[in-house]
Order: structure tokens, then C-alpha cells, then sequence
């Protein structure tokens, strides 16, 4: 299985850009991870939704980060990533907005809606929450000590 992040902007805290590539790093142990950053299009949440839309594949499996969506569990998000790995041969990405929030076509495009969290975070601290998450993830599929 390929894994890939989608988002918009560059990390701009370094301590947080640290983070993420750090998890970055722990997760490409496991299996490929590709890191996409969209640079922030002039011309609002639309222009950011085609940018997004554009490096797309058509088999991805998307799935977007919204305050609206699902709420899981890691041990849920874990379940979720094992199912893809052993029964679905698409690429899994995973795409954050910008701080403006995600286009309706986006959305619309994305095979599930998943929420970090019903609280506010920063989109730096987003990016970092959801590597070690996806980090979390593998080691809970593993069995390895990290998760407990």
C-alpha cells in the first residue's frame, strides 16, 4: 500500500516542520509515505480545491480531515488503515485544508469525511497530529509497544 498527505502551505513553525518529519520518517518503516505540499493558490477556498482536485489520482482513496466528519478512535483509525492495506490496492491519501477550510469539490470527492478532533487546532500542529496518528496506526497493526 502507498500512503500520501496532502496539504496546503509549508509547515511554517520548525519545531512542528521537525515533527512531521520526523513521523514522516517512522511511518516509511512501515510502508511508502509521500508528502504533498500544494503551494497556497491567489484566489480563495475554489482555487485550493482545483490545486488539491489536480494531484489526484483517479483510483486514490481520499480522505479529507473536516471538523464535521467522523470522529475515530486510534484503534478505529488502525482498523480502517489494516483493511485498506489487505483488501484495497489504491493509494490512501489523506488531504488538510488550508485554515479557510476544504472546497465543497473536494469534499465531494473524498471517500470519507474523518475529524482529528471536535477542538480547534493549528494547521501546523494538524499536519503533526495527523502523522503521529497514522504512526500510531501501523505500530497498533504491528502489536509494537508504542501504541500502549
Amino acid at each position: 500500500m502507498k500512503l500520501r498527505v496532502v496539504w496546503v502551505g509549508k509547515t511554517k513553525n520548525p519545531q512542528l516542520a521537525k515533527l512531521c518529519a520526523d513521523y514522516v520518517s517512522r511511518i516509511q518503516h512501515f510502508l511508502p509515505l509521500e508528502v504533498a505540499e500544494i503551494k497556497d493558490p491567489r484566489g480563495g477556498i475554489e482555487a485550493e480545491g482545483e490545486k488539491i482536485l489536480s494531484v489526484f489520482d483517479a483510483s486514490d482513496r481520499v480522505a479529507v480531515l473536516d471538523p464535521k466528519g467522523t470522529a475515530w478512535t486510534s484503534e478505529q483509525l488502525a482498523k480502517f488503515v489494516q483493511q485498506h492495506m489487505t483488501s484495497d490496492p489504491r493509494r490512501l491519501t489523506f488531504v488538510i485544508g488550508s485554515p479557510q477550510g476544504i472546497s465543497d469539490k473536494v469534499k465531494r470527492r473524498a471517500d470519507i469525511q474523518w475529524s482529528l478532533s471536535p477542538l480547534t487546532f493549528t494547521h501546523d500542529l494538524s499536519r503533526v497530529l495527523l502523522l503521529e496518528q497514522l504512526y500510531r496506526a501501523l505500530t497498533i497493526i504491528r502489536n509494537l509497544p508504542y501504541s500502549k
